[in-house]
């Protein structure tokens, strides 16, 4: 019998976390593990969506009909809205530009916190997928309520910078507040991302976030410049690379997420 397919979204409202690198790698890390994993851009920017396709093919994709703006905007099942990936296992619902209205179009709905978990019911319950990840945009707003709403858990980047902390309290007390609408929903973990072992702030992040009452992955996600070129490529950093040392990191990483899932 196949396990329950399992949504992680990835959040954070601080700007530069690592959210979409993190998501993109991580996912794709997770179907080397045997895993297949379904990717849902929900951020304007479209990053997750240039992690895999080049920018011809997004632009394409994002002003077209089978992308997630357009099911938001009609209610559609996200099924028609899959892109297929070159790589094994991967799939990707992309982004649109159009993005930047979803809270106009959000306030029209019926129910609008749960939009995107009625779009994306019959994909869940399908099992398709082991994992579906969605990369959550910068900010706190009732797009982000439907994309918490929808998951099972999350996963909160935070960079390994003096700044990286700022508004993590405030994603706390969203989170909390969510809960109220969605019981289920389960905080997996703060991943560390762009860390610099030999900086005292990373350190003074770690001891941070280890006084806090929230999980932190052991795992973190060191700065590699290979990361940057891997993106320049669209591609993801285990397929560009396998062997530098942010590949390592993310499939420490997914052995940890899947381990958590799976315990």
């Amino acid at each position: 019998m196949p396990r329950k397919t399992q949504v992680i979204c990835f959040a954070n409202n601080k700007g530069g976390s690592g959210k979409s690198t993190t998501c993109a790698n991580l996912g794709y890390a997770l179907t080397k593990l045997g895993s297949k994993v379904l990717l849902i851009d929900a951020d304007m920017q479209l990053n997750l969506s240039l992690s895999y396709f080049d920018e011809d093919t997004v632009f394409d994709l994002a002003q077209g009909e089978k992308n997630l703006f357009q099911a938001i905007k009609q209610q559609k099942d996200l099924t028609d809205c899959i892109a297929h990936t070159k790589y094994e296992n991967l799939d990707v619902i992309p982004s649109s530009t159009l993005m930047s209205g979803i809270e106009f179009e959000l306030f029209t709905k019926m129910q609008r916190e749960f939009v995107l978990k009625k779009c994306l019911s019959k994909v869940k319950e399908s099992g398709v997928y082991d994992y579906i990840l969605i990369d959550a945009p910068p900010m706190l707003g009732t797009w982000v309520i439907n994309i918490l709403a929808a998951s099972d858990h999350i996963i909160i980047p935070v960079e390994a910078s003096p700044w990286g902390l700022f508004g993590l309290a405030n994603m706390f007390e969203f989170i909390s507040q969510i809960r109220e609408i969605a019981p289920e929903l389960s905080i997996m973990g703060i991943a560390v991302t762009k860390a610099s072992e030999r900086k005292n702030y990373f350190k003074q992040t770690m001891e941070t976030l280890r006084e806090a009452d929230t999980y932190v992955f052991k795992s973190y996600i060191r700065v590699d410049v290979n990361i940057e070129k891997a993106q320049d490529e669209s591609k993801p950093v285990l397929a560009f690379s396998s062997k530098c040392r942010s590949s390592e990191d993310y499939m420490a990483l997914a052995k940890e997420v899947d381990s958590i899932v799976n315990r």
